[in-house]
């Protein structure tokens, strides 16, 4: 072994282990601080690889940093663009464009995403709207085949077995 080579448990080992914060906490969502910058911003809700990408080119950090290892004031500048990101991306880019009561356009992540969407499938519920009405009956709402996929109710066919075993005890019981 050379003296070049650090040794099992060196101090710049347990330096690195004490700078690293395992949780990054974004929202309402606690995101893994041991993975790059661009795979930690996929885990949560409403942001996928490219969006990522361009929070990660929008805050001038390294995206294949790891996420633990940035500094506080970095992690800052990234959690408010990811707050604001209507502010920071195209409007092609955000997910909920000239929202039905108010008009804006926003971004939702995280939590307020499924809410919105809640809300979203609630109102054509309740307006009973083609959708809606496919919603509340529990069927493919998006235009889908229905004739053979999508049942719900058990197995449709011939149990064998099942005959087998009727089959079996009439028998027994005709003896």
């Amino acid at each position: 072994m050379s003296a070049e080579e650090p040794q099992d448990g060196s101090p710049d080992e347990e330096e690195e282990d004490e700078d690293l914060q395992y949780f990054v906490r974004i929202g309402m969502t606690d995101l893994d601080g041991t993975k790059t910058v661009e795979r930690g911003l996929t885990e949560l809700k409403g942001i996928g690889t490219r969006l990522a990408r361009h929070v990660a080119d929008e805050a001038e950090v390294d995206r294949t940093a790891t996420f633990g290892r940035l500094d506080d004031d970095v992690i800052d500048d990234v959690i408010d663009i990811v707050e604001n990101l209507e502010d920071h991306v195209p409007e092609w880019m955000v997910n909920r464009q000239d929202d039905f009561f108010t008009g804006e356009t926003t971004h939702e992540v995280g939590n307020d995403l499924e809410q919105t969407r809640r809300q979203d499938i609630n109102r054509m519920q309740m307006i009973d709207s083609y959708k809606g009405i496919r919603h509340k009956r529990g069927q493919k709402v998006r235009g889908q085949r229905t004739k053979s996929t999508g049942r719900t109710e058990g197995t449709i066919g011939v149990n064998v077995e099942q005959i087998r075993e009727d089959m079996a005890e009439e028998e027994a019981e005709e003896e």
